[in-house]
């Protein structure tokens, strides 16, 4: 039982360490100057994935590599047919109103990538210099594209950074940023270090552990954020939302952990789960190019098929 509180203790920790981190930094970055288009595209970005990348890293690092390949894998699926089914079971969204046929095929590609480098049987820096390359040309196209927007005279369009507070005092500023800094790699330890004795205690793999307790904690911002743009009716932020969580997992958390450590891939990853992933993903497709709502209908074959999902990984 303890080590359940202790898991539970450790994501509550890591989730608010990364929320005052990203207003820590945001609000820091727009003091010193740092454009808000700048700010929005890279630290909010990376901030709101630090988490993940926070336990990727000490999985790598501390020989449980399955959890941080699970926790990237079983994130990615989690924000479709989670992230986007139980929000739905709530209030029609309105994805038919939506453009993301770029930013969708952007995220396919990543997937693709990835897949295609976990045939090599394990991520080395090399891997990792790829997929960040990839996340570089991602970031450069987003930047490219915001810039063209602003150039003609729509700025409404882009998006305050979150955590942006204009009249945040300095003491603020540095309080936010300590807590984050400290609270990260203390939450991510006693997450990671629970959930391998929980792994041990019911006998199942580190990266089964990864696919479904890691990867869902991990998933509840997504989640949260996708619940408030459905009842709000902002379609645009919650199919957002999960492309942009998705294509940064899978090529800034997995491209920056294997730099620090070599990360194997468990074979079972190659059977069943990368598919699941892709397939997963290709869902998307009548909400992208057909203009089909995610109506409750659809939130009930997703949040079913999330749930069928785990119960196949775990059994």
């Amino acid at each position: 039982m303890m080590e359940w509180i202790y898991a539970s203790l450790g994501l509550v920790i890591l989730l608010l360490a990364g929320d005052a981190l990203v207003k820590g930094a945001v609000n820091l970055s727009l003091r010193v100057g740092i454009p808000a288009l700048i700010v929005s595209l890279t630290i909010v970005a990376f901030g709101t994935s630090a988490p993940e990348l926070l336990i990727s890293i000490t999985a790598a690092m501390e020989g449980v590599p399955g959890i941080a390949l699970g926790n990237v894998v079983g994130s990615n699926t989690a924000n479709i047919l989670m992230v986007l089914g139980i929000p739905a079971l709530l209030a029609r969204m309105h994805t038919s109103e939506c453009d993301s046929r770029e930013s969708y095929m952007l995220m396919i590609g990543a997937t693709v990538l990835f897949i295609a480098l976990c045939f090599f049987g394990v991520f080395t820096w090399i891997s990792g210099l790829v997929l960040l390359a990839a996340l570089a040309g991602v970031l450069f196209h987003s930047f490219h594209k915001a810039r063209l927007h602003m150039a003609m005279g729509e700025e409404d369009e882009l998006e305050e950074p979150e955590g942006a507070d204009p009249d945040m005092p300095w003491w603020k500023i540095a309080l936010y940023i300590v807590l984050g800094l400290v609270g990260l790699p203390l939450g991510a330890d006693l997450l990671l270090d629970s959930a391998v004795t929980i792994a041990r205690m019911f006998n199942i793999s580190e990266t089964v552990i990864g696919l479904t307790l890691v990867a869902v904690g991990t998933s509840l911002p997504e989640l949260a954020t996708t619940v408030m743009a459905a009842l709000r009716r902002q379609a645009d932020v919650a199919l957002g939302n999960v492309i942009g969580s998705n294509v940064f997992n899978l090529l800034a958390i997995i491209g920056i952990a294997s730099m620090v450590s070599p990360i194997p891939v468990d074979p079972a990853f190659l059977r069943f789960d990368l598919w699941v992933m892709l397939g997963a993903s290709l869902l998307l497709i009548p909400f992208v190019f057909l203009k089909t709502d995610i109506t409750r209908a659809w939130g009930v074959v997703l949040s079913v098929a999330y749930g069928g999902y785990i119960l196949l990984v775990l059994s």
